[in-house]
């Protein structure tokens, strides 16, 4: 019982910057870490950036440098602000959550994705 809403996904020209955002609502007991994935047509899913609750963070090679992942634990959310964007970067873009429910159950959950387009 939880939705996780992506919001900031757009087109931009190579260079440019986008913020996305994920606002996680529902019942649960607490988010344990959060990632943003992106997959584009034919490909599979990838892992962009993660964050601990703890605030320990894991980026992909491609992307590091110029995304910067960040989480406010007192509202459930998590950003990804992405600069220097590039064409190989166009994707939808997933926010994910590792959800504690109760004592017994944790879970991986799924945003809808929101589409990231850049061009050249």
């Amino acid at each position: 019982q939880v939705q996780l809403v992506e919001s900031g996904g757009g087109l931009v020209q190579a260079g440019g910057s986008l913020r996305l955002s994920c606002s996680a609502s529902g019942s649960f007991l607490s988010l344990n870490t959060m990632g943003w994935y992106r997959q584009a047509p034919g490909k599979q899913r990838d892992l962009v950036a993660s964050i601990t609750r703890g605030g320990s963070i894991n980026y992909a090679e491609s992307v590091k440098g110029r995304f910067t992942i960040s989480r406010d634990n007192t509202k459930n959310t998590v950003a990804l602000q992405m600069n220097v964007l590039k064409p190989e970067d166009t994707a939808v873009y997933y926010c994910n959550a590792n959800v504690k429910f109760n004592t017994f159950t944790t879970l991986d959950r799924w945003g809808q994705g929101t589409l990231v387009t850049v061009s050249s």
